[in-house]
């Protein structure tokens, strides 16, 4: 019994990841290529991962052959105690340190470990520290992409096509609405995870803190749902006036300023208020617990819209964060977030055909 997962060449263009890409007529650039949008050689020997079915190791692996141009033959084998991948004539078992060196030694674009070989997860700065960075790094992908798209939308005043694969400007619009409504659900529950976890940690460092942080969260509010009700306002509107034109403008506008403010805001985190973590000296248990707690208060960004997140970090980012989340003490939540992302391959551009034999 195996699976075969094939990778497509990635396409032109895709305005819901890159919108500004299909004016250039130019591919995104490989390192923030969503996983599984990567290009392979004709007639390329696939890569065979040998482990347990519903193993952290054996999902963390197929995460990272995702982002690899070459096909995978996963063969789920109970017999394995450890992960074995085959590759031409190579057979390479070991930790999944190893196996992904392996990978990156053989397909080294993109890179997924560190120049020394490590990885990522393996530092001295505390868990939620890097979380906090790495949702701020993906959160600022999308913003810049949505800044991006709705450019795009005033330059054409709602009425030239895009992307093709887009439909028609109106459907556009929709598809730029759900996408937003997806960034916009993100953006709140990180500030409600910084909010109940976060800052009442910093809180033992820095009194008072709490509630000065979470007046600047209050600010930005108004202005994120400001912008959806913004898009379903433009979403009835007669193309063909200037109040519509009018109307694409100022929402480029606004979208700029959000993306501007929040990396502004999220600079300042992470120069004055995150190295305070430091001073709190949890210990490894109670970094676990804030581990789980952060993912308990982003329930939709880790559930249903974690794919959507994953796509706004490079490789080596993406790694990181999957190595934080299989330092949960839960190994039943860690095998579902990353299932998310490894068995549901339609949504990162894979092509799947399941074979039993």
């Amino acid at each position: 019994m195996h699976n075969t997962y094939i990778c497509k060449k990635p396409r032109d263009s895709t305005a819901e990841i890159a919108p500004g890409d299909v004016i250039s007529h130019r591919s995104p650039p490989v390192e923030h290529r969503p996983a599984g949008d990567v290009m392979m050689k004709k007639d390329q020997p696939a890569v065979k991962l040998y482990g347990t079915p519903f193993g952290i190791d054996t999902y963390y692996l197929r995460f990272a052959l995702l982002y690899k141009p070459v096909a995978l033959k996963f063969v789920p084998s109970d017999s394995h105690d450890t992960a074995a991948i085959e590759y031409e004539s190579d057979v390479v078992s070991g930790s999944v340190d190893s196996l992904v060196r392996y990978l990156d030694d053989k397909f080294p674009e993109p890179q997924l470990l560190t120049g020394a070989g490590a990885r990522l997860g393996e530092t001295a700065t505390p868990v939620v520290v890097r979380v906090v960075a790495l949702q701020h790094r993906s959160m600022v992908w999308h913003l810049e992409r949505m800044a991006r798209w709705a450019e795009d939308l005033a330059a054409r005043r709602g009425k030239a096509r895009g992307d093709p694969a887009m439909g028609s400007p109106r459907m556009e619009l929709k598809k730029f609405g759900r996408s937003y409504s997806q960034l916009l659900e993100v953006l709140l529950e990180h500030a409600q995870m910084e909010e109940k976890v976060v800052f009442p940690i910093l809180e033992k460092a820095d009194r008072g803190l709490c509630r000065a942080a979470n007046e600047k969260h209050a600010r930005d509010l108004p202005v994120m749902n400001g912008i959806k009700e913004d898009i379903k306002s433009i979403g009835v509107l007669d193309s063909g006036k200037p109040v519509y034109q009018e109307a694409l403008s100022n929402l480029k506008t606004r979208l700029k300023t959000l993306k501007e403010h929040s990396k502004q805001h999220f600079e300042e985190e992470e120069r004055e208020l995150l190295p305070l973590m430091e001073a709190t000296d949890l210990s490894k248990l109670q970094e676990v617990k804030a581990l789980e707690q952060c993912l308990d208060t982003m329930q939709g960004t880790h559930s249903h819209l974690f794919r959507f997140f994953m796509e706004g970090l490079l490789p080596r980012d993406a790694m990181q964060y999957m190595d934080m989340i299989a330092r949960c003490s839960d190994n039943e939540r860690v095998c579902r977030l990353f299932r998310l992302v490894v068995e549901k391959e339609n949504s990162l551009g894979l092509a799947i055909s399941n074979t039993l034999k």
